[in-house]
Protein backbone atom coordinates (compact mmCIF):
# COMPACT_ATOMS: atom_id res chain seq x y z
CA UNK A 1 0.00 0.00 0.00
CA UNK A 2 1.27 3.56 -0.66
CA UNK A 3 2.08 5.82 2.32
CA UNK A 4 -0.68 7.92 2.33
CA UNK A 5 1.64 10.84 4.64
CA UNK A 6 3.91 11.01 1.79
CA UNK A 7 3.15 10.50 -2.31
CA UNK A 8 0.13 8.40 -3.33
CA UNK A 9 1.42 6.09 -7.14
CA UNK A 10 -0.48 6.35 -10.02
CA UNK A 11 -1.50 2.68 -9.46
CA UNK A 12 -2.42 3.19 -6.12
CA UNK A 13 -4.95 6.12 -7.10
CA UNK A 14 -5.81 3.83 -10.12
CA UNK A 15 -6.72 1.05 -7.52
CA UNK A 16 -9.01 3.15 -5.29
CA UNK A 17 -10.64 5.10 -8.50
CA UNK A 18 -11.42 1.66 -9.53
CA UNK A 19 -13.41 0.94 -6.09
CA UNK A 20 -15.81 3.91 -5.73
CA UNK A 21 -18.40 2.37 -7.69
CA UNK A 22 -21.33 5.12 -7.61
CA UNK A 23 -24.68 4.59 -9.29
CA UNK A 24 -25.24 6.68 -12.53
CA UNK A 25 -27.32 9.66 -11.04
CA UNK A 26 -28.64 10.79 -14.43
CA UNK A 27 -29.43 9.28 -17.56
CA UNK A 28 -26.72 11.21 -19.18
CA UNK A 29 -22.96 10.53 -18.97
CA UNK A 30 -20.68 13.28 -17.53
CA UNK A 31 -17.50 14.45 -18.94
CA UNK A 32 -14.39 12.25 -18.08
CA UNK A 33 -12.83 14.94 -16.09
CA UNK A 34 -16.25 15.84 -13.67
CA UNK A 35 -16.04 12.01 -12.93
CA UNK A 36 -12.40 11.80 -12.37
CA UNK A 37 -12.77 15.24 -10.08
CA UNK A 38 -15.92 13.85 -8.46
CA UNK A 39 -14.35 10.40 -7.34
CA UNK A 40 -11.31 12.11 -6.47
CA UNK A 41 -13.42 14.80 -4.04
CA UNK A 42 -15.45 11.67 -2.88
CA UNK A 43 -12.05 9.94 -1.69
CA UNK A 44 -10.94 12.77 0.37
CA UNK A 45 -14.77 13.62 1.95
CA UNK A 46 -14.84 10.16 3.14
CA UNK A 47 -11.39 10.31 4.37
CA UNK A 48 -10.14 7.26 2.06
CA UNK A 49 -7.75 9.68 0.05
CA UNK A 50 -5.98 11.62 3.78
CA UNK A 51 -5.80 15.29 3.63
CA UNK A 52 -1.99 16.07 2.52
CA UNK A 53 -1.85 13.47 0.49
CA UNK A 54 0.33 14.36 -2.71
CA UNK A 55 -1.29 13.06 -6.14
CA UNK A 56 1.06 11.41 -8.80
CA UNK A 57 1.67 13.80 -11.99
CA UNK A 58 -0.75 14.53 -14.33
CA UNK A 59 1.28 12.34 -16.54
CA UNK A 60 1.55 9.36 -14.33
CA UNK A 61 -1.99 9.59 -13.95
CA UNK A 62 -3.05 9.66 -16.99
CA UNK A 63 -0.95 6.48 -18.22
CA UNK A 64 -2.54 4.67 -15.43
CA UNK A 65 -6.07 5.64 -16.08
CA UNK A 66 -5.86 5.18 -19.76
CA UNK A 67 -7.18 8.53 -20.29
CA UNK A 68 -5.51 11.66 -22.01
CA UNK A 69 -3.63 14.24 -20.28
CA UNK A 70 -5.59 16.89 -20.98
CA UNK A 71 -8.39 14.96 -19.17
CA UNK A 72 -6.69 14.64 -15.71
CA UNK A 73 -5.06 17.97 -15.98
CA UNK A 74 -8.59 19.18 -16.45
CA UNK A 75 -9.65 17.36 -13.24
CA UNK A 76 -7.34 18.56 -11.49
CA UNK A 77 -7.89 22.19 -12.21
CA UNK A 78 -11.73 21.55 -11.19
CA UNK A 79 -10.02 20.38 -7.81
CA UNK A 80 -7.72 23.27 -6.85
CA UNK A 81 -11.05 25.83 -8.07
CA UNK A 82 -13.50 23.98 -5.58
CA UNK A 83 -10.07 23.87 -2.68
CA UNK A 84 -9.66 20.21 -2.81
CA UNK A 85 -6.77 20.27 -4.25
CA UNK A 86 -3.12 22.30 -3.97
CA UNK A 87 -0.34 22.57 -5.93
CA UNK A 88 3.27 24.32 -6.21
CA UNK A 89 5.05 24.41 -9.25
CA UNK A 90 8.07 21.82 -9.18
CA UNK A 91 6.12 20.16 -5.86
CA UNK A 92 3.46 18.90 -6.93
CA UNK A 93 -0.47 18.78 -5.65
CA UNK A 94 -1.48 17.34 -2.80
CA UNK A 95 -5.16 17.33 -1.35
CA UNK A 96 -6.99 19.77 0.27
CA UNK A 97 -10.27 20.47 2.23
CA UNK A 98 -11.76 23.62 1.91
CA UNK A 99 -11.42 26.42 3.88
CA UNK A 100 -14.06 26.64 6.08
CA UNK A 101 -15.08 22.96 5.17
CA UNK A 102 -15.62 20.06 8.29
CA UNK A 103 -13.06 17.49 8.13
CA UNK A 104 -14.28 14.07 6.37
CA UNK A 105 -16.93 12.25 8.28
CA UNK A 106 -16.34 9.08 9.64
CA UNK A 107 -18.99 6.63 10.81
CA UNK A 108 -16.60 4.92 12.74
CA UNK A 109 -15.72 7.84 14.93
CA UNK A 110 -18.98 8.65 18.12
CA UNK A 111 -20.95 10.95 16.94
CA UNK A 112 -20.06 14.61 18.84
CA UNK A 113 -22.25 14.93 21.94
CA UNK A 114 -24.22 18.23 20.26
CA UNK A 115 -25.40 15.90 17.49
CA UNK A 116 -26.80 12.85 19.26
CA UNK A 117 -30.52 13.74 19.50
CA UNK A 118 -30.39 14.54 15.66
CA UNK A 119 -28.23 11.21 14.47
CA UNK A 120 -29.19 7.96 14.21
CA UNK A 121 -25.94 6.07 14.86
CA UNK A 122 -25.55 3.02 12.21
CA UNK A 123 -21.30 3.33 12.07
CA UNK A 124 -19.80 3.05 15.80
CA UNK A 125 -20.29 -0.66 17.33
CA UNK A 126 -20.30 -0.17 20.62
CA UNK A 127 -23.14 -1.37 23.59
CA UNK A 128 -24.73 0.80 26.37
CA UNK A 129 -22.86 -0.04 30.12
CA UNK A 130 -24.56 -2.95 31.68
CA UNK A 131 -26.64 -1.30 34.66
CA UNK A 132 -26.78 -1.73 37.55
CA UNK A 133 -24.01 -3.69 37.28
CA UNK A 134 -21.58 -0.77 36.46
CA UNK A 135 -22.52 1.25 39.04
CA UNK A 136 -21.89 -1.17 41.72
CA UNK A 137 -18.91 -2.08 40.51
CA UNK A 138 -18.09 1.45 40.69
CA UNK A 139 -18.69 2.22 44.26
CA UNK A 140 -16.92 -0.84 44.76
CA UNK A 141 -13.71 0.19 43.30
CA UNK A 142 -14.15 3.68 45.02
CA UNK A 143 -13.76 1.87 48.02
CA UNK A 144 -10.37 0.42 47.28
CA UNK A 145 -9.20 3.52 45.98
CA UNK A 146 -7.58 4.88 48.82
CA UNK A 147 -4.97 2.14 49.25
CA UNK A 148 -3.74 2.52 45.74
CA UNK A 149 -3.35 6.49 46.37
CA UNK A 150 -0.06 6.75 48.76
CA UNK A 151 1.77 6.04 45.79
CA UNK A 152 2.52 7.67 42.33
CA UNK A 153 -0.11 5.73 40.69
CA UNK A 154 1.23 4.17 37.72
CA UNK A 155 1.67 0.79 36.50
CA UNK A 156 3.33 -0.06 33.23
CA UNK A 157 2.03 -3.57 33.48
CA UNK A 158 -1.04 -2.95 34.68
CA UNK A 159 -2.75 -3.11 38.58
CA UNK A 160 -2.13 -6.40 39.91
CA UNK A 161 -6.15 -7.44 40.88
CA UNK A 162 -6.88 -6.84 37.23
CA UNK A 163 -4.10 -8.46 35.88
CA UNK A 164 -4.99 -11.59 38.01
CA UNK A 165 -8.87 -11.26 37.29
CA UNK A 166 -8.00 -11.58 33.56
CA UNK A 167 -5.10 -14.27 33.35
CA UNK A 168 -8.15 -16.30 35.48
CA UNK A 169 -10.80 -15.75 32.45
CA UNK A 170 -8.09 -17.15 30.18
CA UNK A 171 -7.79 -20.05 32.19
CA UNK A 172 -11.53 -20.59 33.02
CA UNK A 173 -11.61 -20.41 29.06
CA UNK A 174 -9.23 -23.11 28.21
CA UNK A 175 -5.82 -21.18 28.26
CA UNK A 176 -3.64 -21.60 31.45
CA UNK A 177 -2.85 -17.79 32.05
CA UNK A 178 -0.73 -16.36 34.23
CA UNK A 179 -0.34 -12.73 35.39
CA UNK A 180 3.07 -12.29 34.17
CA UNK A 181 1.54 -13.06 30.48
CA UNK A 182 -1.00 -10.14 30.91
CA UNK A 183 -0.08 -6.27 29.91
CA UNK A 184 -2.83 -4.13 31.22
CA UNK A 185 -3.54 -1.44 28.26
CA UNK A 186 -5.52 1.72 27.32
CA UNK A 187 -8.52 -0.06 25.03
CA UNK A 188 -7.76 -2.66 23.04
CA UNK A 189 -6.34 -0.46 20.39
CA UNK A 190 -3.37 0.59 23.08
CA UNK A 191 -2.49 -2.82 23.01
CA UNK A 192 -2.65 -3.35 19.14
CA UNK A 193 -0.17 -0.09 19.03
CA UNK A 194 2.00 -1.57 21.44
CA UNK A 195 2.26 -4.43 19.89
CA UNK A 196 2.77 -3.26 16.46
CA UNK A 197 4.99 -0.98 17.08
CA UNK A 198 7.13 -3.25 18.69
CA UNK A 199 7.50 -6.22 16.16
CA UNK A 200 6.29 -4.91 13.15
CA UNK A 201 8.71 -2.82 11.50
CA UNK A 202 8.00 0.27 8.13
CA UNK A 203 7.61 -1.69 4.97
CA UNK A 204 7.09 -5.25 7.13
CA UNK A 205 4.22 -7.12 5.37
CA UNK A 206 1.13 -7.78 7.46
CA UNK A 207 -1.27 -10.53 6.20
CA UNK A 208 -4.82 -9.43 6.94
CA UNK A 209 -8.35 -11.33 6.46
CA UNK A 210 -10.61 -9.07 3.63
CA UNK A 211 -12.43 -7.58 5.05
CA UNK A 212 -10.96 -6.95 8.24
CA UNK A 213 -11.45 -4.21 11.21
CA UNK A 214 -11.28 -0.82 9.87
CA UNK A 215 -9.45 0.61 12.31
CA UNK A 216 -6.78 -1.67 12.71
CA UNK A 217 -6.14 -1.48 9.01
CA UNK A 218 -5.86 1.65 9.50
CA UNK A 219 -3.40 1.80 12.20
CA UNK A 220 -1.10 -0.54 10.21
CA UNK A 221 -0.58 1.70 6.89
CA UNK A 222 0.46 4.60 9.02
CA UNK A 223 2.79 2.61 10.75
CA UNK A 224 4.53 2.31 7.34
CA UNK A 225 3.04 -1.72 7.45
CA UNK A 226 2.34 -2.78 3.86
CA UNK A 227 -0.93 -5.00 4.02
CA UNK A 228 -1.73 -8.05 2.31
CA UNK A 229 -5.40 -9.02 2.09
CA UNK A 230 -6.51 -12.92 2.32
CA UNK A 231 -10.11 -12.96 0.92
CA UNK A 232 -12.46 -15.57 3.17
CA UNK A 233 -13.70 -18.26 1.62
CA UNK A 234 -17.66 -18.48 0.07
CA UNK A 235 -19.93 -19.48 2.45
CA UNK A 236 -21.81 -22.53 2.25
CA UNK A 237 -24.85 -21.04 1.33
CA UNK A 238 -26.28 -17.21 1.18
CA UNK A 239 -27.10 -17.48 5.19
CA UNK A 240 -24.11 -18.74 6.64
CA UNK A 241 -20.71 -17.19 7.40
CA UNK A 242 -17.66 -17.39 5.59
CA UNK A 243 -14.60 -19.15 6.27
CA UNK A 244 -11.20 -18.39 6.51
CA UNK A 245 -9.66 -19.80 2.88
CA UNK A 246 -6.69 -22.18 4.24
CA UNK A 247 -5.49 -22.51 0.69
CA UNK A 248 -4.89 -19.22 0.40
CA UNK A 249 -3.00 -18.05 4.09
CA UNK A 250 -0.79 -20.85 2.70
CA UNK A 251 -0.03 -19.11 -0.50
CA UNK A 252 0.38 -15.91 1.27
CA UNK A 253 2.49 -16.78 4.19
CA UNK A 254 4.81 -18.63 2.03
CA UNK A 255 4.67 -16.36 -1.14
CA UNK A 256 4.74 -12.57 0.64
CA UNK A 257 6.48 -13.98 3.65
CA UNK A 258 4.58 -11.58 5.95
CA UNK A 259 6.26 -10.45 9.44
CA UNK A 260 2.76 -11.01 10.75
CA UNK A 261 -0.87 -11.81 10.31
CA UNK A 262 -3.77 -10.28 11.89
CA UNK A 263 -6.92 -12.19 12.80
CA UNK A 264 -10.23 -12.16 14.50
CA UNK A 265 -11.32 -15.40 14.90
CA UNK A 266 -13.89 -15.04 17.09
CA UNK A 267 -16.54 -13.26 15.84
CA UNK A 268 -15.15 -11.40 13.63
CA UNK A 269 -15.73 -7.98 12.78
CA UNK A 270 -17.07 -6.96 10.42
CA UNK A 271 -18.78 -10.63 9.27
CA UNK A 272 -19.45 -12.41 12.50
CA UNK A 273 -18.03 -15.43 11.69
CA UNK A 274 -16.46 -18.15 14.43
CA UNK A 275 -13.54 -19.91 13.36
CA UNK A 276 -13.56 -23.23 14.35
CA UNK A 277 -10.44 -25.20 16.13
CA UNK A 278 -9.18 -27.35 13.21
CA UNK A 279 -8.80 -24.03 11.34
CA UNK A 280 -7.13 -22.38 13.74
CA UNK A 281 -4.33 -25.03 14.04
CA UNK A 282 -3.93 -24.85 10.49
CA UNK A 283 -3.10 -21.37 9.93
CA UNK A 284 -1.04 -21.46 13.48
CA UNK A 285 1.38 -24.47 11.43
CA UNK A 286 1.52 -22.05 8.15
CA UNK A 287 2.61 -19.16 10.15
CA UNK A 288 5.34 -21.06 12.36
CA UNK A 289 6.49 -22.44 9.57
CA UNK A 290 6.84 -18.79 7.89
CA UNK A 291 8.39 -17.50 11.32
CA UNK A 292 5.32 -14.89 10.98
CA UNK A 293 3.75 -13.92 14.29
CA UNK A 294 -0.13 -13.98 14.63
CA UNK A 295 -1.73 -11.32 16.10
CA UNK A 296 -5.34 -12.41 17.78
CA UNK A 297 -7.50 -9.96 17.88
CA UNK A 298 -10.34 -11.38 20.70
CA UNK A 299 -12.20 -7.81 21.40
CA UNK A 300 -15.90 -9.74 20.87
CA UNK A 301 -14.53 -13.38 21.68
CA UNK A 302 -17.65 -13.21 24.88
CA UNK A 303 -20.07 -12.01 22.23
CA UNK A 304 -21.89 -15.16 21.34
CA UNK A 305 -25.03 -14.86 21.76
CA UNK A 306 -26.15 -17.00 18.93
CA UNK A 307 -24.39 -20.12 20.19
CA UNK A 308 -26.73 -22.80 21.22
CA UNK A 309 -27.10 -23.06 25.11
CA UNK A 310 -24.35 -26.01 25.86
CA UNK A 311 -22.05 -25.57 22.81
CA UNK A 312 -19.05 -25.20 23.55
CA UNK A 313 -16.95 -22.24 22.03
CA UNK A 314 -13.52 -22.57 20.51
CA UNK A 315 -10.61 -22.54 22.92
CA UNK A 316 -8.38 -18.98 23.17
CA UNK A 317 -6.77 -19.21 19.46
CA UNK A 318 -3.42 -18.93 21.63
CA UNK A 319 -4.79 -22.41 23.72
CA UNK A 320 -3.92 -24.44 20.61
CA UNK A 321 -0.21 -23.43 20.20
CA UNK A 322 1.42 -22.19 23.07
CA UNK A 323 4.56 -20.91 21.14
CA UNK A 324 5.78 -17.45 21.71
CA UNK A 325 4.14 -16.35 17.79
CA UNK A 326 0.80 -15.79 19.40
CA UNK A 327 0.02 -12.87 20.63
CA UNK A 328 -3.47 -12.09 22.05
CA UNK A 329 -5.31 -8.47 22.33
CA UNK A 330 -8.53 -8.12 24.09
CA UNK A 331 -11.02 -5.75 25.98
CA UNK A 332 -13.18 -5.31 28.12
CA UNK A 333 -14.89 -2.44 26.21
CA UNK A 334 -17.11 -4.73 24.31
CA UNK A 335 -18.69 -6.79 27.36
CA UNK A 336 -18.81 -4.35 30.12
CA UNK A 337 -18.03 -0.76 28.83
CA UNK A 338 -16.21 1.14 25.60
CA UNK A 339 -16.16 3.91 28.40
CA UNK A 340 -13.47 2.09 30.79
CA UNK A 341 -10.88 2.13 28.11
CA UNK A 342 -9.12 -1.00 29.22
CA UNK A 343 -7.68 -3.28 27.01
CA UNK A 344 -5.23 -6.03 28.10
CA UNK A 345 -2.47 -7.93 25.75
CA UNK A 346 -1.40 -11.99 26.59
CA UNK A 347 1.63 -12.82 25.34
CA UNK A 348 5.24 -14.06 26.86
CA UNK A 349 6.49 -12.87 29.87
CA UNK A 350 9.64 -11.47 27.96
CA UNK A 351 7.23 -9.82 25.81
CA UNK A 352 5.00 -8.34 28.35
CA UNK A 353 7.98 -6.89 30.37
CA UNK A 354 9.54 -5.37 26.82
CA UNK A 355 5.93 -3.80 26.31
CA UNK A 356 5.94 -2.13 29.54
CA UNK A 357 9.40 -0.79 29.25
CA UNK A 358 8.36 0.68 26.01
CA UNK A 359 4.83 2.51 26.73
CA UNK A 360 6.21 4.19 30.01
CA UNK A 361 7.60 6.74 26.56
CA UNK A 362 3.17 7.15 25.69
CA UNK A 363 0.76 6.30 28.39
CA UNK A 364 2.41 4.88 31.28
CA UNK A 365 -0.56 2.93 32.07
CA UNK A 366 -4.39 2.87 32.43
CA UNK A 367 -6.11 4.69 34.95
CA UNK A 368 -6.48 2.77 38.41
CA UNK A 369 -9.94 3.57 38.84
CA UNK A 370 -10.96 2.14 35.57
CA UNK A 371 -8.98 -1.05 35.79
CA UNK A 372 -9.92 -1.10 39.43
CA UNK A 373 -13.82 -1.19 38.26
CA UNK A 374 -13.06 -3.66 35.66
CA UNK A 375 -11.56 -6.22 37.97
CA UNK A 376 -14.45 -5.64 39.86
CA UNK A 377 -17.02 -6.60 36.33
CA UNK A 378 -15.06 -9.44 36.08
CA UNK A 379 -15.44 -11.43 39.20
CA UNK A 380 -18.11 -12.69 40.17
CA UNK A 381 -20.65 -10.52 38.58
CA UNK A 382 -18.95 -11.59 35.02
CA UNK A 383 -21.91 -14.41 34.10
CA UNK A 384 -25.04 -11.76 34.70
CA UNK A 385 -23.25 -8.99 33.02
CA UNK A 386 -22.40 -11.32 29.98
CA UNK A 387 -26.20 -13.08 30.45
CA UNK A 388 -27.17 -9.25 30.07
CA UNK A 389 -25.10 -7.97 27.56
CA UNK A 390 -25.90 -11.44 25.38
CA UNK A 391 -29.88 -10.53 25.86
CA UNK A 392 -29.40 -6.94 24.42
CA UNK A 393 -27.44 -8.22 21.39
CA UNK A 394 -29.60 -11.01 20.37
CA UNK A 395 -32.87 -9.20 20.90
CA UNK A 396 -31.23 -6.34 18.61
CA UNK A 397 -30.05 -9.09 15.82
CA UNK A 398 -33.77 -10.20 15.98
CA UNK A 399 -35.12 -7.41 14.93
CA UNK A 400 -32.94 -6.00 12.99
CA UNK A 401 -33.27 -9.65 10.76
CA UNK A 402 -37.03 -8.71 10.90
CA UNK A 403 -36.74 -5.58 9.56
CA UNK A 404 -34.03 -5.83 6.68
CA UNK A 405 -36.32 -8.48 5.66
CA UNK A 406 -39.32 -6.82 5.41
CA UNK A 407 -38.16 -2.91 4.23
CA UNK A 408 -35.24 -4.20 2.36
CA UNK A 409 -35.39 -7.51 1.01
CA UNK A 410 -33.12 -7.53 -1.81
CA UNK A 411 -29.94 -6.78 1.01
CA UNK A 412 -27.97 -10.15 1.62
CA UNK A 413 -26.07 -11.58 4.64
CA UNK A 414 -25.29 -14.19 6.83
CA UNK A 415 -26.80 -13.89 10.22
CA UNK A 416 -23.64 -14.45 12.38
CA UNK A 417 -23.29 -16.65 15.53
CA UNK A 418 -22.23 -13.73 17.38
CA UNK A 419 -20.18 -10.50 17.33
CA UNK A 420 -21.95 -6.55 17.64
CA UNK A 421 -22.48 -6.31 13.89
CA UNK A 422 -23.97 -7.76 10.59
CA UNK A 423 -22.26 -7.17 7.09
CA UNK A 424 -24.91 -6.43 4.91
CA UNK A 425 -24.67 -6.92 0.56
CA UNK A 426 -26.30 -4.19 -0.83
CA UNK A 427 -27.83 -5.15 -4.03
CA UNK A 428 -25.24 -3.28 -5.72
CA UNK A 429 -25.94 0.55 -4.29
CA UNK A 430 -22.72 2.01 -3.45
CA UNK A 431 -21.70 1.73 0.41
CA UNK A 432 -20.23 5.21 -0.17
CA UNK A 433 -23.07 6.48 -1.76
CA UNK A 434 -24.92 4.95 1.12
CA UNK A 435 -22.83 6.83 3.69
CA UNK A 436 -22.65 10.21 1.74
CA UNK A 437 -26.42 10.20 1.56
CA UNK A 438 -26.82 9.43 4.80
CA UNK A 439 -24.84 12.73 5.98
CA UNK A 440 -27.41 14.60 4.26
CA UNK A 441 -30.77 13.12 6.40
CA UNK A 442 -28.89 13.10 9.70
CA UNK A 443 -27.95 8.52 9.57
CA UNK A 444 -24.32 7.26 9.64
CA UNK A 445 -23.75 4.76 7.69
CA UNK A 446 -20.40 2.85 7.74
CA UNK A 447 -19.57 1.81 4.22
CA UNK A 448 -18.18 -1.51 3.21
CA UNK A 449 -14.55 0.00 1.54
CA UNK A 450 -13.69 1.04 5.09
CA UNK A 451 -13.14 -2.80 6.50
CA UNK A 452 -11.08 -3.50 2.89
CA UNK A 453 -7.29 -2.88 2.46
CA UNK A 454 -7.79 -2.18 -0.70
CA UNK A 455 -11.04 -0.58 -1.06
CA UNK A 456 -12.93 -3.42 -1.89
CA UNK A 457 -16.16 -4.32 -0.54
CA UNK A 458 -17.83 -1.27 -1.92
CA UNK A 459 -21.25 -2.91 -2.52
CA UNK A 460 -21.69 -3.61 1.58
CA UNK A 461 -22.22 -2.05 4.58
CA UNK A 462 -21.82 -2.80 8.05
CA UNK A 463 -24.56 -2.46 10.87
CA UNK A 464 -24.00 -2.57 14.53
CA UNK A 465 -26.63 -4.16 17.05
CA UNK A 466 -26.13 -1.51 19.14
CA UNK A 467 -29.62 0.54 18.26
CA UNK A 468 -32.27 -1.13 21.13
CA UNK A 469 -34.22 -3.41 20.00
CA UNK A 470 -37.19 -1.61 19.80
CA UNK A 471 -35.47 0.85 17.68
CA UNK A 472 -34.46 -1.22 15.25
CA UNK A 473 -37.52 -0.69 12.83
CA UNK A 474 -37.79 3.09 12.76
CA UNK A 475 -33.85 3.01 12.03
CA UNK A 476 -34.06 0.53 9.09
CA UNK A 477 -37.26 2.59 7.98
CA UNK A 478 -34.61 5.76 8.10
CA UNK A 479 -31.92 3.07 6.17
CA UNK A 480 -34.76 2.41 2.98
CA UNK A 481 -34.81 6.16 2.88
CA UNK A 482 -31.38 6.46 2.34
CA UNK A 483 -31.25 3.81 0.39
CA UNK A 484 -34.02 5.27 -2.05
CA UNK A 485 -31.92 8.39 -2.35
CA UNK A 486 -28.44 6.56 -2.97
CA UNK A 487 -30.02 5.08 -5.93
CA UNK A 488 -31.50 7.73 -7.14
CA UNK A 489 -28.04 10.04 -7.17
CA UNK A 490 -29.87 12.67 -3.86
CA UNK A 491 -27.33 13.68 -2.27
CA UNK A 492 -25.15 17.35 -2.92
CA UNK A 493 -22.24 16.53 -5.77
CA UNK A 494 -23.54 12.88 -7.22
CA UNK A 495 -24.19 14.41 -10.75
CA UNK A 496 -20.13 15.19 -10.89
CA UNK A 497 -19.18 11.82 -9.43
CA UNK A 498 -21.30 9.74 -12.12
CA UNK A 499 -20.25 6.52 -12.92
CA UNK A 500 -16.70 4.75 -12.08
CA UNK A 501 -14.04 5.96 -14.59
CA UNK A 502 -13.10 2.18 -16.50
CA UNK A 503 -9.41 0.86 -15.08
Amino acid sequence: MADWHTTVTAAALARLLSTARLPEPTAARRPAYRTLAGQIRLLVTEGRLPVGARLPAERELALALRLSRTTVATAYEALRTDGYLHSRRGSGSWTALPEGAPPPDDALHPVPPDEQGRTLDLGVAALPAPQPFLGAAAARAVEQLPAYATGHGHFPTGVPVLREAVARRYTERGLPTSPDQILITIGAMGGLHLVQRALIGSGDRVAVEAPSYAHTLQALRRGGARLVPVPYASPDGPTRPPRWDLAEWHRVLHGAAPRAAYVIPDFHNPTGALVDEEQRRELLAAARVAGAVVLVDETTAELGWGVADGDALPRPTAALDRSAQVVTVGSAGKLLWGGLRIGWVRAAPALVRRLATERVYSDVGAPVLDQLIAAELLGEPLEAVRAHQLARLRAAAEALSDALRTRLPDWRYAPPPGGLVFWVSTGGISGAALARAGEQVGVRIAAGSRFGADGAFEHHIRIPLTVPAAAVPGAVDRLAEVAARAADGRWPGAADEGQPLAV
